[in-house]
């Protein structure tokens, strides 16, 4: 990811259009402050989280949720929840 400050935009914006066109993502900066993220259309609604860091992708290893020990409790789950919201 490249990253430009706004004047480099203001002055250049027909090659940074045609950059972001062919696939480049650019960060656009303000007084050194990150103000916006350029990036192609085509991508995702997904790919765009992952861009703004809402998301991150999934590992390469996931975890096997068959292999957690499991335990019984002598209360029901109806229990649990209500002595977790503080009705009990």
């Amino acid at each position: 990811m490249r990253r430009i400050n706004h004047r480099e935009l203001r002055n250049s914006s027909s090659a940074v259009l045609r950059d972001v066109a062919a696939g480049e993502i650019i960060e656009v900066t303000n007084h050194g402050q990150v103000a916006a993220i350029l990036v192609p259309p085509s991508l995702t609604h997904y790919e765009l989280l992952v861009v703004a860091g809402k998301v991150r992708p999934p590992s390469d290893h996931p975890a096997d949720l068959r292999l957690i020990n499991r335990s019984k409790s002598s209360r029901t789950s109806a229990e649990i929840v209500a002595d977790t919201r503080g009705e009990r």
